[in-house]
């Protein structure tokens, strides 16, 4: 039987991501409120926090505006949090990077939310692999990562 929008399973599952997503940008919320941040400033420097990214691609990431990341990323700098400079495979792009400082605060972000982390540890490495490849599935994303 082919699974169709409207039936009682995919609207289910449809409905169970939905809560999981409110509840882990509530948590997230919450954490970057802690220390003082926006949730979208949390969202950036843990995304920054990875590996200096340029502003563009940091608003792709996001879905949103160029414009609204320099707002953003003006307010993490001036909190000692962020820091401009060169890309050093093309000088005229300015990446994004965290300060020392703003490393430290995206690790206690991210050791803070346990929403997700928790019910995952739960779960057996085989069953978070299956959830991560199945995920990764639904957003066009290749074929299982081997870690």
């Amino acid at each position: 039987m082919a699974t169709t929008p409207t039936d009682p399973l995919t609207l289910e599952v449809v409905e169970l991501i939905g809560t999981v997503v409110a509840r882990y940008y509530e948590e997230y919320d919450e954490a970057a409120a802690a220390h003082s941040l926006t949730g979208a400033q949390a969202r950036v420097l843990g995304l920054l926090s990875l590996e200096p990214v340029p502003m563009r691609q940091i608003a792709q990431k996001l879905k949103c505006e160029p414009s609204n990341v320099t707002g953003i990323v003006d307010r993490l700098e001036a909190r000692g949090l962020v820091e401009r400079k060169p890309d050093p495979a093309d000088r005229r792009v300015k990446l994004a990077a965290p300060t020392e400082k703003g490393a430290r605060t995206a690790q206690q972000l991210r050791d803070s939310l346990t929403f997700a982390r928790e019910p995952l540890a739960e779960l057996s490495d085989m069953d978070r692999a299956t959830l991560r490849d199945l995920l990764r599935r639904m957003l066009g994303e290749s074929g299982p990562r081997r870690d």
